[in-house]
């Protein structure tokens, strides 16, 4: 299991709730891949940039797709600008890729038959999740509060190394944009709303 198909398990785990936000989720997977790539010596972070090593060998289908994403041409791509063109939609990706042949839970509402607001998993899958977060891994504690799936430690950044400082340091700063942005939409929204409203 990956760091990513990790989390992402965990994010569909019945007991968590409320379910992360699903932009945030796919920011933070998009760079827990990137810390994966980076622990099988796949990409080099360094200087803010993504140098790319040698393509991996044996491992998850999702990371080899994530490797193969890498631009290979310098100046090389910024691990900001990697959250955001990564990310896009990947929490959908992975909920559907922790999903399992066979369904486990109740089956679904005859009433909304299409609606299904998370995958669901099986337990042993959520179970190597949860035992990351029990064990208090700084890299997967860290990437988990960043999703709000886990207590944020009181130094974020204690105990990480240099490369997953700077990992963790963008998709917070690309969370907090997109709640900007977000913040920004609800606004203009609201705006647009009491246009209507006004007699």
């Amino acid at each position: 299991m990956t760091t990513a198909h990790d989390l992402a398990a965990l994010a569909a785990a019945p007991g968590t709730d409320p379910a992360p936000d699903q932009g945030d989720l796919s920011l933070v997977l998009a760079g827990a891949e990137l810390l994966d790539l980076a622990d099988v010596r796949a990409v080099v972070l360094g200087a803010d940039r993504i140098t790319p090593v040698v393509p991996p060998h044996d491992v998850d289908p999702m990371l080899l797709e994530a490797a193969s994403e890498i631009t290979r041409e310098p100046p090389y791509e910024t691990v900001e600008s990697w959250l955001w063109r990564r990310g896009a939609g990947l929490a959908a990706r992975y909920g559907a890729a922790v999903e399992p042949a066979e369904p486990y839970g109740p089956p679904r509402s005859h009433r909304r038959p299409f609606r299904r607001p998370r995958p669901v998993v099986s337990p042993v899958v959520v179970r190597h999740g949860v035992d990351r977060l029990r064990a208090g891994d700084p890299v997967f504690v860290g990437l988990a509060a960043a999703a709000g799936m886990a207590e944020a430690p009181a130094d974020v950044f204690g105990g990480l190394a240099d490369d997953e400082t700077a990992v963790l340091a963008a998709i917070h700063q690309a969370i907090t944009q997109l709640a900007a942005e977000r913040q920004r939409r609800s606004a203009q929204q609201g705006a647009f709303d009491a246009i209507w409203q006004t007699p």
